[in-house]
C-alpha cells in the first residue's frame, strides 16, 4: 500500500506529469537527450559549417518522413509505394501557388507558409482517393496499385509542361529571406517533432488499437467489429497529408523541383529502408536512424562520385542483412536491451 500511495503521489508532481506526458507521446529521457543533442549539434564545431547543416536538414527531411511512412506500413501493414509522388504532389501544389513568374500558365502569388499547407491538404485528399480505391485490395495488390498511381502522378507532373515546366524543373521561393541554413533547420526539426507527436497520439487512441489489430490480422479485427477499410483509409489519407507537407517545405528550401529527383520510386525506396533498419512500428526508429545514415551516405557520395548509387546498393544490403538477423531492427534491440537491463535490476 505504501509503495502504491508513493506512486500516485510522483505522478501528481511536476516531474511525473512531465514524465507521463513524455510516455503518452513515446519520447523516453534518453530519446528527450538525443532530441537536445540533434538540436544543439548544428551549434558545435565541426557541425556548425554550411554543408553540414545541409546534412542534418536532409537527415530531419528524412527521419519525419520515416515517422510518416511507418505510420501506414509498420500499423495496417501496407507498404506505400507511392509515398515519394505524394510527397511530390504536395511539393507542386505548394510551389505552383507561390509561383509570381511568367514562365508558368499561372502566378497566384501566395505565401509559401500558405501554400505548404495547401500542398499538405491535396496530397491528403489525392491519399484519401487513393486508399479509398486500394485498400479494399489486400497484400501486394495494394502496395502495387499504390506504385502505379505515383508513377501516373509523377508522368502527369512531367507532361503537364506548362503548369510544372515538366522536365525543366522549378524554382519556388524560398520559406526565409536568408541563404543561412540553421532557420531551416530549426523549422524542419519542429516539423519532425509535430509529425511523431501528432501520429503517436494517434497511435495511443482507439484508432492506433484498431489499426494494430488490423496489421496483426485482418480477417480477426472484422469478426471483432473493427471496419478495416475505414481505418486503413484514415491511415493512408494521414499519411499522405504529412507527406505533402514535407514536400512543400523541400520545394521552398531546397528551391528547385523536378520529378526525378522527388517522385521517383527509388526515394521511396530510401524511406523504406530507413523504417525497416529503424523498426517498422516504432515510428521513432527510423527517426533515430536517418541523421548517421545521411552523413555516412552525404560521406561516400563526395568521396566516391564514380560509383553513382551506390547508397542504394548499401540500402539493400543493410535490409537483407536485418530481416535475417534482428527483423525487429534497431528499435527491437533497444528493447530487448531494456528488459536485460530491468531484468538484471530485479533480480540483483
Amino acid at each position: 500500500m505504501a509503495s502504491i500511495e508513493m506512486e500516485r503521489k510522483n505522478d501528481a508532481s511536476p516531474l511525473g506529469a512531465i514524465t507521463a506526458a513524455m510516455k503518452r507521446i513515446g519520447i523516453s529521457p534518453l530519446g528527450l537527450v538525443l532530441l537536445v543533442v540533434v538540436a544543439l549539434l548544428p551549434l558545435i564545431p565541426p557541425f556548425n559549417q554550411e554543408h553540414m547543416v545541409r546534412w542534418l536538414i536532409m537527415g530531419a527531411f528524412l527521419a519525419a518522413q520515416a515517422i510518416a511512412f511507418d505510420f501506414t506500413a509498420g500499423y495496417i501493414n501496407v507498404v506505400n509505394f507511392g509515398f515519394a509522388a505524394l510527397l511530390g504532389l504536395g511539393a507542386y501544389t505548394s510551389a505552383i501557388l507561390a509561383n509570381k513568374s511568367p514562365v508558368l500558365m499561372v502566378q497566384p502569388g501566395l505565401s509559401p507558409w500558405i501554400g505548404i499547407w495547401i500542398g499538405a491538404i491535396v496530397a491528403g485528399l489525392v491519399g484519401l482517393g487513393l486508399g479509398w480505391l486500394t485498400l479494399r485490395l489486400r497484400g501486394i495488390f495494394a502496395a502495387v496499385m499504390a506504385w502505379f498511381v505515383g508513377i501516373a502522378l509523377m508522368g502527369l507532373v512531367r507532361n503537364l509542361t506548362p503548369l510544372t515546366r515538366g522536365p525543366l524543373g522549378m524554382n519556388p521561393s524560398s520559406l526565409l529571406n536568408t541563404t543561412a541554413n540553421l532557420p531551416y533547420y530549426y523549422i524542419i526539426l519542429i516539423m519532425m517533432l509535430a509529425v511523431y507527436v501528432s501520429l503517436r497520439l494517434v497511435t495511443e487512441s482507439h484508432y492506433g488499437l484498431a489499426f494494430k489489430a488490423i496489421g496483426q490480422n485482418l480477417d480477426a479485427a472484422r469478426a471483432s467489429g473493427i471496419n478495416p477499410t475505414r481505418y486503413r483509409v484514415f491511415n493512408f489519407a494521414l499519411s499522405s497529408l504529412f507527406a505533402g507537407w514535407l514536400g512543400g517545405f523541400y520545394a521552398h528550401y531546397y528551391g528547385s523541383l523536378t520529378p526525378q529527383t522527388l517522385m521517383h520510386t527509388s526515394k521511396t525506396v530510401e524511406v523504406l529502408a530507413l523504417v525497416y533498419i529503424g523498426g517498422r512500428g516504432s515510428m521513432w526508429g527510423g527517426m533515430f536512424i536517418a541523421f548517421p545514415f545521411v552523413f555516412f551516405i552525404e560521406y561516400l557520395r563526395s568521396n566516391l562520385t564514380e560509383l553513382p548509387g551506390l547508397h542504394l546498393v548499401i540500402y539493400g544490403l543493410l535490409m537483407v542483412l536485418v530481416m535475417i538477423l534482428y527483423p525487429d531492427g534497431l528499435a527491437g534491440l533497444y528493447n530487448w536491451a531494456v528488459e536485460k537491463i530491468k531484468g538484471l535490476g530485479n533480480s540483483g
